[in-house]
């Protein structure tokens, strides 16, 4: 069996809702260990493609593939287990759980913490055991953000960044093929802006990570992204660097207006 060229690959991707196509004709090619950005006004059908690709919405036209494998309209769970994780613009932590078993959450899934219904019900050694070492898993991930002194801190004393960091730390735990960040930096000041930056590349460089993100912070966008493509009422404008895409006049018309 050959590799697959792109980790993700969307072919004439579209989707109605009724009368009104939110999403029309989008191709986008993501190669293993990228840095993609999707980026565009407000209203462009950024999230939208996020969750068609993430199985939240099954598209009306189209195809999806991860790793050559087609995905589109699969189920949330299957998404996710067959190596897709996200987070989202607004936080979804587990508020009352502590930092390291929010972490912990996202290793459930993992055959190898697999303690059996028994064992957990009776609480037997391998229980523990297996405990154990979701713990010692967990912490390596939260110290690649330095939160491992918060780690048994409720999710909700953290600070906003922190905050950030903890839900790329928890989707991390499910060993994705493929990040979605959808706007990561939304409410950052420029000091967490910038170390969440170097957070996006510590990612993709230790765990061989390729990412795609949403963002409206043209700095971050353009501090870690290879490519991007850039949306318009559900449509492409243009696709290829960052630079290339935002001299566009199509994109730059789009962002600021025509005065004309």
């Amino acid at each position: 069996m050959t590799m697959a060229e792109y980790v993700l690959e969307t072919r004439h991707l579209g989707i109605r809702f009724g009368g009104l196509k939110a999403v029309d004709d989008v191709n986008i090619q993501i190669k293993k260990n990228q840095i993609y950005g999707l980026i565009g006004p407000n209203g462009a059908g950024k999230t939208t493609v996020f969750n068609l690709v993430t199985g939240v919405y099954a598209p009306t036209e189209g195809e999806i593939y991860l790793d050559g494998q087609w995905i589109g309209g699969l189920s949330q769970e299957k998404i996710n287990h067959m190596g897709i994780a996200r987070t989202f613009q607004n936080i979804r932590l587990f508020n009352n759980m502590s930092v390291i078993q929010n972490v912990m959450v996202g290793l459930h899934h993992d055959p190898d913490f697999n303690s059996g219904f028994l064992s957990t019900i009776f609480r037997l050694p391998k229980h523990f055991q297996v405990e154990k070492g979701m713990r010692a898993r967990a912490l390596k991930l939260l110290e690649l953000f330095d939160l491992q002194g918060e780690q048994n801190e409720k999710a909700f004393n953290l600070p906003y960044g922190k905050q950030r960091k903890l839900e790329i730390a928890r989707a991390l735990a499910t060993d994705p093929k493929l990040l979605l960040l959808d706007e990561p930096a939304a409410g950052m000041n420029p000091q967490e802006t910038d170390e969440l930056m170097e957070t996006i590349r510590r990612v993709r460089d230790e765990f061989d990570m390729t990412i795609l993100l949403i963002e409206h912070d043209m700095s971050l966008v353009s501090g870690t992204c290879d490519e991007v493509t850039v949306l318009n009422f559900g449509t492409t404008l243009a696709q290829g660097t960052v630079s290339e895409a935002l001299s566009d006049p199509e994109v730059i018309r789009a962002y600021l207006g025509d005065d004309n």
